[in-house]
Parts: structure tokens; sequence; C-alpha cells
């Protein structure tokens, strides 16, 4: 159903998801359900997801009122503009993971399919004045490697360099 899972990282998602906000909890995950949207329920979190609209042309997304966190895992990177959306989410907690741009290789872009692009790969400071820009103050954050099995240059420094940006953040506007 799904294509290869990254255990690794949904790992590390879910130990920082249960210290941020431990289950039973109710969670509002930005796109439609995933593999770590199951996961969330397979770990007692009652999850809500979107319907596939676009965030960018809808940035006033609906939230349940009984959500206590709304989370964001390599989605916001896919957005043209991803300020409205976390300027206008009505939550007191996010939880959001984005790539960050590495010198060594150039934002993703699938040639098979036209919406799995990233028009974004933060750099870490840039991330973290756009979550305070609009509204949110970060509480925790973590750095996650990539390490791949592959021969070669970029393989090598995966393994010593962060590539993933992880933020539990709360609402100071």
């Amino acid at each position: 159903m799904y294509k290869k899972i990254p255990s690794k990282r949904y790992a590390k998602t879910l130990k920082m998801l249960k210290r941020v906000c431990p289950a039973p909890a109710v969670v509002f995950d930005l796109g439609v359900s995933n593999p770590f949207s199951d996961i969330m329920k397979l770990n007692n979190y009652k999850v809500y997801n979107t319907k596939g609209e676009d965030l960018d042309d809808n940035p006033n997304i609906t939230i349940p009122k009984d959500v206590e966190l709304v989370t964001g895992f390599e989605i916001l990177e896919h957005l043209v503009s991803p300020y409205p959306l976390l300027k206008n989410i009505k939550c007191k907690k996010i939880f959001v993971t984005v790539p960050i741009k590495l010198w060594f290789a150039s934002a993703y872009k699938s040639k098979s399919d036209l919406r799995d692009r990233h028009f974004h790969e933060f750099e870490t400071w840039q991330f973290d004045w756009l979550l305070e820009k609009s509204g949110w103050k970060i509480i925790k954050r973590e750095y996650w490697k990539n390490p791949s099995n592959k021969v070669g240059f970029r393989p090598i420094l995966r393994r010593f360099t962060y590539r993933y940006y992880a933020v539990y953040a709360e609402r100071f506007k």
C-alpha cells in the first residue's frame, strides 16, 4: 500500500511525539492519511487528517475543538508559502518536521508526480524565524540524520550531516 517506510525516522518522530504530547491525545495531522497517521493511531492517538485540499489555496483549515496538537511531518516544504497556514492554525501546540537544506544535494523534485516537489528546504534559522513570525515559540527541537547504506560521496556525508529538523512549538500570539 505504501512505499518503503522510513522506520528509523518514524521511531524518532514517535518518541518525540510521546514526550511532547503523550497518548491518549487528539492530533490533527496536516496532509492526507499516511503511514505515520496509522502509527499514531496504533499508539493510542486519535488522528484527524486534512482531506487533500491545497493548503496554499486554503490556509484557514478548520480544526476540530478536541484537538490538542497539530502535526505536520514533511509537508510544509511542499507549500509555496507555509506562513499563512502556520499563522492561521487555531491550536495552541504544533509538532512539525522539515528537511534541512543541504549544500551537497538539491531540493527534491519528483519526475513522475508534479505534486511531490519541494518548494523549500530550510536552513534551521529560517524555519525558526518563520515559526516565530507566524506566532509560535519553539519549546523543543531535534536534528536527525538520514544515513544510507549506499556507496559514494553523498552517502558518506549523510552519515555526518543532519537532514531533518523536528520542532515542537506553542502559540504565543
